[in-house]
């Protein structure tokens, strides 16, 4: 086991490395910042000092050079439009970020497993098709349409919640939680409904595929032939099968939002991570693009680390197979 996880430390160096060198340079090409920092009445001489001032002037080789040497020492270096450090301006968003995520993946999962489950036992029931049929809506529509058109249902017309910002806050230690605070959740709902609701559709079709699959096997119909109620077997034999898949699939889902929760984050103002990334990018605030795209990368490699880890918990067959 020691040796799985050095191993997996060891490739998420190599891509964080890797991921480093490809975001960097492509940020380079982008653009230059130059333009979004200065009047466009400067001067060239105020323009290069500051390019200098920043060091831009500087061989593409050097500049990341520099970085690299930075990074490693958890200097990520400072924004060119506020000056502030680029982590913790995006350690100061994070908290927003996962309590969104979080909120709707806990959503996804507590609707989507349990109409999933219902699908995977009676397939051929009507209930069981409308929910198949729901589930291909929720693939298929934009999030943004969907959540304007929350927007338009509950905010418009019905005027019972917010549609942008966080709300009030509460102060629990150095951070700053929403979901504690009665206006907090009701700014919270609309984004996270809206985000939950592909990623419930998702949960409900691995859920069904798992729920048929493990129905047919030899310890389900052991379990049946010895007279077991369909509740025990549900409990004992049968939830606990299907949560394997359904741990894997939600827990990349979650990293997937967290690191890509920007359309859902605009059309609500959410002030979290997504939209300082896009603010950060369509001002090409170089450290801050860079820091973000190398913690959601290192986050991810992290978090598939974990759930492999905990996969092992739950399906102690999966641990041969990484000895082999």
């Amino acid at each position: 086991m020691s040796a799985f996880v050095i191993n997996r430390l060891l490739q998420a160096f190599f891509v964080l490395l890797v991921m480093s060198v490809l975001v960097f340079v492509g940020i380079y090409l982008v653009g230059d910042p130059i333009s979004m920092l200065v009047s466009p009445e400067a001067t060239d001489l105020e323009r290069d000092a500051v390019r200098e001032s920043f060091g831009l002037d500087r061989p593409i080789f050097v500049q990341y050079i520099t970085f690299l040497g930075s990074a490693l020492q958890g200097d990520f270096g400072r924004s060119f439009l506020t000056g502030e450090p680029a982590l913790q301006l995006i350690l100061e968003r994070m908290p927003a970020t996962v309590e969104l995520v979080g909120f709707a993946m806990f959503f996804s999962v507590v609707i989507g497993v349990p109409l999933g489950i219902i699908a995977g036992l009676r397939p051929e029931a009507t209930f069981s098709k409308v929910i198949m049929t729901g589930s291909i809506f929720g693939f298929s529509l934009p999030t943004f349409w969907v959540g304007m058109v929350l927007i338009m249902l509950f905010a418009v017309q019905l005027g019972i919640l917010p549609t942008s910002g966080r709300g009030e806050t509460v102060q629990v230690g150095p951070i700053e939680l929403s979901i504690l605070t009665l206006d907090g959740l009701r700014h919270l709902i609309l984004p996270a409904l809206t985000l939950g609701l592909t990623k419930a559709s998702l949960i409900i079709r691995v859920t069904r595929a798992a729920t048929r699959e493990i129905q047919a096997m030899d310890y389900i119909k052991f379990a049946r032939a010895k007279g077991l109620s369909s509740s025990r077997i549900l409990r004992v034999h049968l939830l606990k099968n299907v949560l394997i898949p359904i741990i894997t699939v939600a827990g990349l889902e979650f990293g997937q939002a967290l690191a890509f929760a920007v359309v859902t984050e605009t059309v609500f103002s959410w002030p979290g991570m997504g939209k300082l990334l896009i603010d950060s990018i369509l001002t090409l605030d170089r450290p801050v693009v860079v820091a973000y795209v190398l913690i959601m990368v290192l986050f991810l490699v992290l978090l598939n680390l974990v759930i492999d880890l905990l996969y092992m918990v739950i399906d102690p067959s999966s641990r041969e197979k990484v000895r082999d």
